[in-house]
């Protein structure tokens, strides 16, 4: 089975699933491949616009029920949802419209969210808008990005699979990458701070200590 037909046939299942999670760069890579006519660019819109927004739905929903109980078992997620809460005190509604371009909190925006106190419908309506603008932005960057290497390159349809392959194959290595390291880091954040705060203690102790009498 050619790639062509892998798109035709999985493509737009794919572009759900990985929206669910996260997704720009699938989206983009869909937009380029309905550019050489492998699929639709309506279509591409649709489903990324509705996997998006499902996805968002569900991490507000978990963060809403079980978002305390997350942070004491992730007490290293306590940096992110502090950030999320001063970007939504600061920006309110353009926050909640804007969080999926801004790098490094997107995942953790929506369960933040619902931490912070954000009304479930209010939410809802919001994101519904916010997921139809990324969904129309990524996916029309892509298009944009497969006319222009049809309108530079002779015979591009027969290089438009081996692209498709490379985008999709270092999206898939940079999003693992990306993800391991700010998880780790996170956590060594975390495990630094939790070393500095008993050395800070104990010296503040120290310093209330009554000096000895030199009378003594």
């Amino acid at each position: 089975m050619t790639i062509p037909e892998l798109l035709q046939e999985y493509g737009y299942w794919l572009i759900l699933g990985w929206t669910l999670i996260e997704g720009e760069t699938i989206v983009i890579i869909a937009g380029v491949a309905a550019a050489a006519g492998h699929m639709k660019l309506w279509m591409i819109i649709l489903v990324a616009w509705l996997g998006s927004y499902c996805g968002d739905q569900i991490y507000f929903a978990i963060g809403k029920r079980y978002g305390p109980k997350l942070l004491r078992k992730f007490p290293w997620a306590q940096g992110p949802v502090d950030r999320v809460g001063r970007l939504l005190k600061k920006y309110d509604i353009w926050f909640i419209l804007t969080f999926r371009f801004l790098y490094g909190v997107r995942n953790v925006t929506p369960p933040a969210l619902a931490l912070a106190g954000v009304p479930h419908r209010r939410f809802a309506i919001l994101n519904f808008f916010a997921a139809g603008i990324w969904a129309v932005s990524f996916a029309g960057a892509g298009y944009l990005f497969g006319q222009a290497f049809k309108s530079v390159l002779d015979d591009a349809h027969k290089y438009f699979g081996y692209v498709l392959l490379g985008m999709f194959t270092l999206a898939v290595a940079w999003g693992l990458y990306h993800t391991i390291r700010a998880v780790v880091k996170r956590q060594r954040a975390y495990k630094s701070e939790q070393v500095e705060t008993p050395k800070k203690s104990s010296k503040t102790k120290a310093s209330k200590r009554p000096a000895a009498d030199p009378r003594t």
